[in-house]
């Protein structure tokens, strides 16, 4: 494994009584898959055990949200690769159906060309602020959060000896972002195939169900991560001039303001989409096989269609359907999704 060292960025500074030193956080070594492309990190937010633990803490603590009903974790189940199995959530304050699908959680240290299916976030610190203050997902007053994070003496110790720095809003979001981070997903069946090792035999299905991806898919779902990061028009709908809800369903043209974006969503990775359905940005597609159903006979012409898709479809056969199909299983990671430090501490 190649190794990427995270030192801590905390200095030696004194306690209030000015006698104490506080203990500065532990390193934590990003481990990179050694198939896998290098990670590009934010410098301003250095990971260390004590931010991820911290981080961990608070995806699943209700009291982020407004009720206190309500944590990360209500739309992003790890053992769903941390979505929540459901079109559109209903799990947040208001009680009423968000727009889009949650989106999985993990290998977000690659995620370099922005967050959310429109990228209207550019990085994971920011990103937090979206839901948690939204009202209709966990509808907080930060004010009020900080004075709830602060009421428990846990918290005041953790953020000190994390940050080396009070309980604050920006901290919260640096330690969930260093949370998310650590989510790296790499060891399913695929991936001791790619790297020869036991238990990574590939049935003649599934080698011809790979070859097919490589082939028809890589344009969009590219590399060992399985997504290009990028936004893509494939070819759901023709017609996006639905300008309700904010625009959120014309896709990238909504922050861009780029009429080449309108339509274009972000690229979801296929690691662990046996675990992630519905399926597209509004979660119209329940299984993978209306998926693949969509992509062989029912791509829709429109302005923006992504130019590696014929207007019609791929016209794949049902055995090839039956192989891309079985390969896709063979990206499902179990390990990861049965790895304790990722569940509720």
């Amino acid at each position: 494994m190649k190794q990427i060292a995270f030192l801590a960025a905390a200095l030696w500074l004194t306690s209030c009584s000015k006698n104490e030193i506080e203990p500065e956080p532990e390193t934590y070594t990003f481990q990179v898959p050694k198939h896998f492309p290098q990670p590009v990190f934010d410098t301003h937010n250095a990971m260390s055990w004590q931010g991820i633990e911290l981080g961990r803490k608070l995806f699943y603590d209700m009291r982020l949200s407004a009720n206190n009903k309500v944590s990360c974790a209500s739309c992003h189940d790890p053992k769903l690769a941390f979505t929540d199995g459901v079109q559109f959530s209903e799990a947040g304050v208001s009680g009423t159906a968000l727009h889009r699908h949650s989106p999985a959680l993990f290998n977000l240290a690659w995620a370099n060309n922005g967050l959310f299916w429109d990228g209207g976030s550019t990085n994971l610190e920011s990103q937090v602020f979206g839901p948690l203050t939204a009202h209709d997902e966990m509808a907080q007053n930060l004010y009020e959060l900080i004075d709830e994070l602060n009421a428990e003496a846990d918290y005041v110790l953790r953020f000190q000896n994390t940050f080396s720095e009070p309980v604050s809003s920006q901290n919260v979001a640096k330690a969930l972002a260093q949370f998310q981070r650590s989510l790296v997903s790499a060891s399913s069946k695929y991936d001791r195939y790619r790297l020869n090792s036991p238990g990574g035999s590939l049935t003649t299905d599934e080698l011809a169900g790979m070859a097919l991806v490589r082939q028809k898919c890589q344009s969009c779902h590219a590399g060992e991560l399985f997504t290009d990061q990028g936004y893509h028009n494939n070819g759901i709908d023709s017609d996006f001039s639905n300008a309700e809800h904010e625009g959120l369903y014309m896709g990238r043209y909504r922050i861009s303001y780029d009429l080449a974006d309108v339509g274009k969503f972000k690229t979801p990775s296929l690691r662990n989409v046996a675990l992630t359905a519905p399926y597209m940005h509004d979660g119209r597609f329940n299984s993978i096989e209306d998926v693949l159903t969509h992509y062989s006979e029912g791509v829709k012409e429109s302005a923006t269609l992504d130019p590696h898709l014929p207007p019609g479809g791929l016209k794949l056969t049902d055995q090839q359907k039956k192989q891309i199909s079985a390969f896709l299983h063979t990206l499902t990671d179990i390990d990861f999704i049965n790895n304790v430090n990722h569940q509720k501490p």
